[in-house]
Formats: structure tokens, C-alpha cells, sequence
């Protein structure tokens, strides 16, 4: 409510220079730590965190001390621990000071996981860039910036500061139709990344990384670059790009292929992300962060690769200045791929969080669902996870998506806790209580 006012008062001009000055001073005050690490950028609108904790896992396999900010945790050299802001970028004066802090750890690389919403408020200002990653580019954020080229431009700040340096590095994944954008920024060295063989063909490309020979199991995932084979333990093919992004940043840093061979072989995943919540019951139970439709769209093609007779989705939509018109894509995406879909509440920040799941469920019925026999809409979060685990039988898939391993939901009140994981948990436990008499 406050921000909303601050908006009305004064002209975007003023509260960009103030965020600008913020940074300019926060820079200040902790003395330009950027300066004194390799900093690596990982943008995008998906794959972000799981690229930043591959990337971390491969400098670390090959000798090197690594700290990170990611929109789930932190690490300064010596110790990690949760991020529970719900910024997937931290503030000016809060990313400085964990920056001062690697340095005093003496890491050699800061990861920072740079989002649209962060380069549009400056937070990315003054902040010295070696390495821009760029996973891909769809909806999110959208009326936040204004328009979908706005939320692509916020972006492509993180290419312009590497390639005004003489020894910057730009990795682009070539696969995605935005690619073109960012290309045009000519670093030094320019890797892309894909698996489309004709793509590599580009004379700005430095290194080119394909991926072939690609074999998509269950729980996993094997593929070739080059005369190397590769093995993923972190299903579908969305994270053989995260790999080769990661593997990227590895060559351009002269890690040797073996060592790069050997970290991402022992990743295994990340909270949050296709998590699976052990239930003893015969059927499985996952949590996903996905709340874009290329996301979500993901994570229900890869657990249709699993055995399974039915799948069962609980989810909903972000408000406080996410895409709106996503909304009944989330729905539709839901009902298309899953046998019973539970629209219910998720972060609503200042909406009215019935409207949005009203958006979301227009989606739903116009795949051809029936309210109230495969479909329903469940305000409280926590009774359309127990409807869905209570609807789920042998053989069956639920899948949870939207938030992940946040502890929080953004309500009009502020931050209130919320774990779907421990919701689940505690359902599960319920759930055996009762069976057993």
C-alpha cells in the first residue's frame, strides 16, 4: 500500500534516480566489493536458481570458493542459509553487504541470480559483471514493466555491462527465440548453448555447446557434448539446458570437462523443485516452484514420463504485478495434463485472492472440466492440498505447484508462514493417524 502511494507522488523519473542513488551509495559504503570477485549474472525467467546451485557445484568441484545469492538461500564462502525475503534479488544495501561479506571470506566468484524486477530498480547498478548467463524468456512480470519488450530490455542490462569489458563472457542459450536480443551485445567471448545442431551455426558465437544423444528417463537424464557423455539425477529435458548453461560457465572458466562431468552427476536437485514428499501410501507425492506456463508446462511433461495412472495438480497465481493474462493459461495447462485439477490460493499480495483463482479456473473449464467432479476451487490452501491428497490413489501423481520451499505467503496483511512441504507432511500424518484406528 505505502510503495502504491510513493508511486502516485512522485514521477518514475525521481524513483528511478533514488533507487540509481541507493545504489551509488550502498557501492560506497561497502567499498565496491564486485571489484574484487569474478561475478557471474544468471537471468532469465526460468532455471535461474537451478543454473546458479550448478554453477556454484562445478567452481567448487574445480578448487575455487564461491558465494551466491539466489532467490532460496545464500552462501558467503563459510556458511548458507535461507532466503525468506521473497526477492529473488536482494536490495541494494542487503546484496552489498553479502558481496563484502564473500570477499572477506575471500571467495573468488559471487553467483548472483539477477532478476528483470531487480536490474529495473538498480539493484544490478554499480555491480562489476565478468559473466552474463541468460537461461530463457517468457511471460512473468509483465505489467510490472509495462510490456513484454520492457521486461526483455530489463534484461539485456546484464549483457550490455559484460560487453563494454574487455574480458567479459556472455552465455546465451540459442534454443530460445529471444537469443537474437541478447547476442547482439558482443562480449569478448560469446558461448550459446542448445540442442538445436543449426543454431550453433552463428558466426558471434565463441564455443558452442550442443547437446545430443539425449535419453530422458523417469528420475534423470544422459546426453552428449562433444565426445563426453553426461548424466543428469534431475528429470526433464529443461534441465539439460540448466546444464549446459552451468557447463558453459565451467569451460569459460577452464574447468576441465571431467570435473564438470563430476558435478553435475552428484546435483540433485534443489528444494522446492519437483521435491518429492515421501507419502507410504502407494502414490507420490511433488512440490514445484513453477508459476509461468513454460515452467508449469515443464514439470507436468516430465512427471507424464513417470509411471503413473493419475495425476492430480493443486495450484494457483501469484498477484502484486504478475501477468494477469497468464492466469487461465496456468488453468488450462493444469487441466489438459492432469485428471483432477485443486485451483486455491497463492501469494495474492494485494488482490483479491478469489478473483485470481476465478481467472485461474476460466482456464480449467474451458479445456472441458466439470466444477465439482474433476475440478474445484478451494480458497484455503491448505484444505485443496488435503482435498487433493485425500482424492489421490494407488498409482496416482500429485503435484503442488507455485511455491515451492517458501515458508511465507504474501497476503494483504504482509508475509504470513506457509510451507506447502510441511502442509503436506502434516496431512500425510493425519492422514495415517486415522488409518491407524
Amino acid at each position: 500500500m505505502i510503495k502504491k502511494i510513493i508511486k502516485k507522488i512522485f514521477p518514475e523519473f525521481w524513483l528511478l534516480f533514488y533507487h540509481r542513488m541507493l545504489a551509488v551509495l550502498s557501492d560506497w559504503i561497502y567499498n565496491s566489493p564486485s571489484h574484487k570477485m569474478i561475478v557471474i549474472g544468471v537471468t532469465g525467467t526460468n532455471g535461474k536458481t537451478t543454473v546458479c546451485h550448478m554453477i556454484r557445484d562445478i567452481l567448487e568441484v574445480g578448487g575455487s570458493r564461491v558465494g551466491m545469492t539466489t532467490s532460496i538461500d545464500f552462501q558467503d564462502g563459510k556458511r548458507v542459509w535461507e532466503n525468506n525475503t521473497k526477492q529473488g534479488m536482494p536490495g541494494r544495501f542487503q546484496l552489498r553487504k553479502l558481496l563484502s561479506q564473500m570477499v572477506k571470506n575471500k571467495c573468488d566468484y559471487a553467483i548472483i541470480e539477477t532478476t528483470s524486477e531487480g536490474i529495473k530498480q538498480f539493484r544490478h547498478y554499480k555491480i562489476d559483471y565478468n559473466i552474463a548467463v541468460f537461461t530463457n524468456l517468457t511471460s512473468d512480470h509483465i505489467e510490472s514493466h509495462g510490456s513484454w519488450e520492457a521486461y526483455r530490455q530489463a534484461k539485456e542490462e546484464l549483457f550490455k555491462i559484460v560487453s563494454a569489458r574487455d574480458d567479459g563472457a556472455s552465455i546465451i542459450n540459442l534454443d530460445d527465440p529471444s537469443a537474437e536480443y541478447f547476442l547482439q551485445y558482443r562480449a569478448k567471448k560469446i558461448y550459446g548453448y542448445g540442442l538445436d545442431l543449426e543454431r550453433m551455426e552463428n558466426s558471434k558465437i565463441t564455443d558452442a555447446i550442443f547437446a545430443e544423444n539425449i535419453t530422458l528417463y523417469p528420475e534423470g537424464s544422459v546426453f552428449r557434448v562433444s565426445d563426453r557423455l553426461y548424466s543428469l539425477a534431475l528429470p526433464g529435458k529443461h534441465n539439460i539446458y540448466n546444464a549446459l548453461a552451468s557447463l558453459c560457465v565451467g569451460r569459460a572458466q577452464s574447468v576441465p570437462d571431467e570435473l564438470i562431468q563430476k558435478a553435475l552427476a552428484r546435483f540433485n536437485g534443489l528444494p522446492g523443485r519437483l521435491e518429492e514428499i515421501p507419502s507410504h501410501k502407494g502414490f507420490r507425492i511433488f512440490v514445484d516452484y513453477a508459476h509461468t506456463e513454460d515452467a508449469l508446462e515443464k514439470v507436468y511433461e516430465t512427471l507424464q514420463r513417470m509411471p503413473h495412472k493419475r495425476m492430480i495438480a493443486v495450484l494457483g497465481a501469484t498477484g502484486g504485478g504478475r501477468d494477469k493474462k497468464k492466469r487461465p493459461e496456468l488453468g488450462r495447462l493444469a487441466a489438459q495434463y492432469c485428471d483432477l485439477v485443486f485451483v486455491t490460493n497463492e501469494d495474492p499480495y494485494d488482490e483479491d485472492p478469489q478473483e485470481i483463482i476465478n481467472q485461474v479456473f476460466a482456464g480449467v473449464i474451458v479445456v472441458g472440466k466439470i466444477e465439482n467432479k474433476n475440478c474445484w476451487r478451494i480458497l484455503d490452501r491448505g484444505e485443496a492440498i488435503r482435498t487433493a491428497i485425500q482424492n489421490a490413489r494407488k498409482g496416482d501423481i500429485v503435484i503442488i505447484t507455485g511455491k515451492g520451499c517458501e515458508r511465507v505467503m504474501a497476503t494483504r496483511r504482509g508475509f504470513v508462514p506457509w510451507d506447502d512441504r510441511l502442509e503436506v507432511r502434516r496431512v500425510l500424518k493425519i492422514k495415517a493417524n486415522i488409518a491407524k484406528g
